[in-house]
């Protein structure tokens, strides 16, 4: 009786908002799947020789995991969050060994016709173990020891996912830092590191000699101003271009092929140091911070064509270059971004209706039921239907939001943010890259994308933290 009691107290307490939401995408995303890959031969959409007819098998597989987390005990969570992150991180190993390979990546165990990709299950556990980590009681994120413990966490499945490689798997624990700002990392440490990617894209826009100018000049203004040192700032900017340009002409009188941009950058990066130690030795309060900016702004300059060209691959590089404009090549690296916002804007206001997108029935898009879904909505529900999934979507993170706001217990709310920040960034990237604002990194739409393994990750995250909302007065 008293355990009926409990599951009877929890259902009253859960949030239906949020649930009715869920099942709204779960079933609007079987529907488009079925619309996607839909096949008159088997038009059965519970047939499960077919693609909508699997996608029902997870959607009951994963109603069912939800029921069983929602009769679990909250202390559970925390109690084998290492576990259940140390099951993940074997997996990790094993599909590196024992894995299917497809296209290049080894990301999923095959078993019959089944896959499963640890990958996203990595992610709930990352998360559990990141929330008991940081919930405990002496730690301090702001501090050596609570860095080096949070990148004890992450580090272990970003390596082991770099290694399939699974860029968009990958990119996703990068949403992360959310969580860290929510829970007290200091705001520039954000600014920092949205700033490193904003340099990174516009040095590939830009010429690296411009770039290190451009960023020499704004750090000269910025002191000049801050410290009421005009005069010096235009003093030292001489100083840099005589520096840089005699070496360079010098250079050329001894018959030596140097480019003038690696004599701005030394010469910068000269005058930078010289600066620190008089900053130091004057007690010029903060100086240091703009002239560690500066340099670290010229060393992220320098780096962008070697980790462009060697560690990015090279379809990553083509798709950043399509998406920058740098290149254009429609019929090739292009082609699913085209095809997807040929698609999306042939819908119209209210779409072509069900099963008669013509992008979607004649496989104009690949990967459609799955990365790029979302075109498939474009094109037959329109403008209407996808603002509809845009402001359920938003909604939802908005609910997400709330609850975990409202968390009495620090495990449960930092648990909280960090599904906030994992279903935004999927939501926000996927759409993204589905309309050319972001580019093609393989990651699915929460909930309607096809897939057992992201359903059912996705599932978890959402339910564990209702559960958590629903025993909050426990």
């Amino acid at each position: 009786m008293r355990n009926s009691s409990t599951a009877n107290t929890t259902t009253g307490k859960l949030d239906w908002t949020t649930i009715l939401i869920y099942l709204f995408l779960v079933f609007f995303g079987w529907l488009n799947i079925y619309a996607a890959v839909y096949n008159e031969a088997h038009a059965n959409i519970f047939d499960i020789s077919q693609r909508y007819g699997m996608q029902m098998i997870w959607i009951v597989a994963a109603f069912t995991i939800a029921a069983v987390i929602m009769l679990l005990d909250t202390r559970l969570f925390y109690a084998f969050s290492e576990i259940f992150y140390g099951i993940t991180i074997v997996l990790l190993l094993l599909v590196l060994v024992a894995g299917k390979e497809v296209n290049g990546q080894r990301c999923w165990f095959e078993l019959g016709g089944l896959r499963i990709q640890p990958a996203e299950f990595a992610k709930v556990s990352t998360v559990l173990l990141l929330a008991r980590v940081m919930s405990s009681y002496n730690f301090v994120l702001n501090s050596l020891r609570g860095y080096l413990l949070v990148a004890a966490v992450l580090l272990p499945p970003l390596v082991l996912i770099k290694l399939q490689p699974d860029a968009g798997s990958m990119l996703v624990y990068g949403s992360l830092l959310f969580l860290l700002y929510k829970e007290g990392m200091p705001g520039w440490v954000l600014s920092v590191t949205l700033s490193a990617v904003a340099l990174f894209i516009f040095s590939l826009l830009f010429d690296k000699l411009y770039m290190v100018m451009a960023i020499a000049v704004m750090a000269l203004a910025v002191a000049g101003y801050a410290y009421r040192r005009t005069k010096t700032s235009v003093f030292l900017g001489v100083l840099i271009a005589g520096l840089s340009g005699g070496g360079y002409y010098l250079t050329r009188l001894l018959g030596a092929e140097v480019e003038l941009y690696y004599f701005v950058a030394g010469a910068t990066v000269l005058v930078a140091l010289v600066m620190l130690v008089v900053s130091f030795a004057k007690h010029i309060k903060r100086l240091w911070m703009v002239i560690v900016i500066l340099v670290a702004s010229i060393g992220i300059n320098y780096s962008v064509d070697y980790v462009f060209h060697k560690v990015l691959a090279l379809h990553q590089q083509k798709r950043i270059n399509d998406l920058l404009g740098i290149e254009s090549d429609p019929l090739g690296w292009g082609y699913n971004v085209n095809q997807s916002k040929i698609a999306i804007g042939s819908g119209g206001l209210v779409g072509k209706g069900f099963l008669q997108g013509t992008q979607t029935k004649y496989n104009f898009v690949p990967e459609q039921s799955t990365d790029f879904i979302f075109c498939t909505i474009g094109e037959e529900w329109g403008f209407v239907g996808s603002v509809v999934i845009v402001g359920l979507f938003t909604l939802l993170l908005f609910r997400i939001m709330l609850i975990a706001d409202r968390q009495r217990e620090a495990f449960a709310r930092i648990f909280g943010y960090g599904v906030l920040s994992i279903f935004f960034f999927h939501f926000a990237i996927n759409i993204g890259m589905t309309i050319g604002l972001a580019p093609v990194v393989g990651i699915p739409l929460p909930f309607i994308s096809y897939g057992g393994s992201s359903l059912w990750s996705f599932t978890m995250l959402l339910f564990i933290l209702l559960k958590f909302d629903a025993s909050r007065f426990e």
